[in-house]
């Protein structure tokens, strides 16, 4: 079969039939903070897929320190890589607070999240290692444990009893190799907004000799009573080895970190490929993200108002029937029953004549079947954009239940 008809058949009825929106989206210009809303071809819509939990992303704080960095340094400083002639007390700085705020000994910073995660997992072990990660873990973990060469063992999601049996097969083959075992595991799943069981797998270090890596995209800056992370808000900060974070959810910005001891983070420092060979994260971000880590370690308000949204959204969808899984976090999954093309037809009704805009999630990153639409609470949100959002889901709900998506198809032209 030719390579162009494979793409086309994995594509299935959206491919085939539909095109992706590439929209023209943009957002109001505030003095104060960014509102959840856009205007996509002329008509506002309130939205629930924004990486701003708490609604840094156009605070005046923020914005100035973004706006001093630039007029200062330009977007070309620093003009090299961290180990060469790319490194700043800004850089350094920035790692030692956010060492101290996630409880570890020392920090590294990365310039992106995605890449991050693919090199940390590539720098840790080798071909002598082997891993154990959950089912459910993030694609920038997939891809990390793509490039590995040794062995990896898959266990259920959240599923301890799993984990062990696979900690039992990892420490066989590495009683054989002289090799070590790395636990991959989320603080915050993305996309069920379940909390990863930290505490559990730690205790499984009673019976197993392993190191344990935690992706806290989502729960950096919204887990634990400070803000520090899913660690955190678990109580087992020391029993996590390996800590990463990104500045992409709670602080809206650009780029990661990774937090360890000091002799692995300097291990990382010289031999993370990714970022040994690349440009260092540009002076602006860095003077940004430092005003953006202060708000969010000193603005306990913030956090407050992102868990009163999320609480009273997730409460009022629960009363009102959904299906929100197992979520217990700010993540708000809602599980409807249809087919692809019926999802898609809602995901449009709700865009276009609602004017609420929202991320769908279909098969196969969940079983056929089902539908999930994925809102993402932020302390901009108001308890307004809750209200409204309840009605539309209530109704599109029933219009799903009546077929009425399978007679009708919106255009995503």
């Amino acid at each position: 079969m030719d390579i162009f008809d494979k793409v086309a058949k994995r594509m299935g009825p959206i491919g085939q039939h539909q095109k992706w929106s590439h929209g023209y989206f943009s957002f109001p210009k505030l003095e104060g903070e960014i509102a959840p809303h856009m205007t996509f071809r002329g008509k506002e819509h309130l939205v629930w897929s924004l990486n701003n939990y708490l609604g840094l992303a156009n605070h005046p704080e923020v914005r100035e320190a973004d706006k001093q960095g630039a007029t200062d340094f330009g977007m070309a400083y620093p003009m090299g890589a961290r180990m060469m002639s790319g490194n700043s007390k800004y850089h350094e700085q920035m790692e030692q607070e956010l060492a101290e705020f996630v409880g570890k000994e020392d920090a590294f910073l990365l310039n992106f999240g995605y890449q991050g995660m693919v090199s940390i997992i590539d720098c840790l072990v080798d071909r002598n290692d082997v891993i154990v990660y959950d089912a459910e873990s993030h694609a920038c973990i997939i891809d990390g444990l793509r490039l590995h060469m040794g062995k990896r063992f898959v266990y259920q999601h959240n599923d301890i009893e799993s984990a062990r049996k696979q900690l039992e097969r990892a420490t066989k083959l590495t009683e054989q190799s002289g090799g070590g075992i790395l636990l991959i595991t989320e603080g915050v799943f993305g996309m069920s907004g379940a909390q990863g069981k930290l505490k559990e797998l730690i205790e499984l270090k009673k019976d197993f000799d392993f190191r344990l890596l935690i992706d806290d995209a989502h729960g950096f800056g919204t887990m634990g009573p400070t803000g520090a992370g899913t660690h955190e808000e678990q109580g087992c900060i020391e029993g996590v080895d390996v800590y990463f974070g990104t500045f992409a959810k709670s602080m809206a910005g650009i780029g990661a970190f990774v937090a360890s001891t000091q002799e692995l983070t300097n291990y990382f420092r010289y031999n993370m490929r990714s970022q040994t060979f690349a440009k260092a994260l540009p002076m602006p971000m860095v003077i940004g993200l430092l005003k953006r880590l202060e708000l969010l370690k000193n603005n306990p308000e913030l956090r407050e108002r992102l868990w009163l949204i999320a609480t009273t959204l997730q409460k009022g969808l629960r009363e009102r029937g959904f299906d929100l899984g197992i979520t217990d976090t700010m993540v708000t999954p809602v599980f409807l029953k249809g087919e692809l093309l019926e999802a898609t037809a809602l995901t449009m009704d709700l865009r276009e004549n609602y004017g609420i805009f929202c991320s769908i999630v279909v098969y196969p990153v969940i079983p056929k079947g089902l539908i999930e639409l994925r809102l993402i609470p932020t302390a901009v949100h108001t308890l307004e954009d809750v209200q409204r959002t309840l009605d539309a889901f209530s109704e599109v709900s029933e219009k799903l239940k009546t077929g009425y998506y399978k007679e009708h198809q919106f255009s995503m032209a």
